[in-house]
This record gives structure tokens, sequence and C-alpha cells, in this order.
């Protein structure tokens, strides 16, 4: 498994309205192919930023088949409008597990 690891910046006042735009997207995840988890956190120590973690069997699950697809449109038109800036995204598999 992979994890896409999306850093969003958004405005904090709006932050409310941004998680219940991302719980709306949750489903459009959770249908999409070889993806097995979803979780958005919120950066302790900067209130304007989110974590968004998402569990994909394989890179091309998401860069190929959910990035080409009318769900990621769907995400992008819920949470796209809170983005203050663009999302920095990066793919990572974990190296190890110690305890």
């Amino acid at each position: 498994m992979i994890y896409e690891v999306a850093s969003l910046t958004i405005d904090p006042a709006k932050a409310q309205a941004f998680e219940k735009a991302v719980a709306q997207a949750a489903p459009l995840f959770r249908d999409a192919q070889g993806c097995r988890s979803m979780s958005l956190e919120r950066v302790i120590e900067n209130p304007a930023r989110y974590q968004l973690v998402v569990g994909w069997d394989r890179l091309e699950d998401h860069m190929e088949h959910f990035r080409a697809s009318p769900a990621f449109q769907q995400w992008r038109a819920l949470a796209g409008p809170f983005f203050a800036a663009p999302p920095e995204v990066v793919h990572t598999a974990r190296a190890a597990d110690f305890f």
C-alpha cells in the first residue's frame, strides 16, 4: 500500500465548512478503485494547514484511475474552493514499523 499525503492550506475561518465538504467527498474516495483509507488531519501548529492522507493499493490507482475519473472532478468541486494555495502532494510507502 502507498499513501497519498496532500498538504492543504485553507482560510482558518472556513475550517468547519471545509471539513464538512471533505466529509461529503469521502464516498468518492471510498468507492474509487484501489482506495483503502482516507483521513483528514489538522496541523496543530498552523490551523490553516491540513494533511489529507489517502491509502491506495498502487500509485496508479491514484494517479491514473482516480485523477482521470469524474469522482476526482467532484472532489475538486467540493474541496477546491477552500484551497488558499495549490495542494502539495507526495506519495509515501512505509519503510518500517517500530512499535
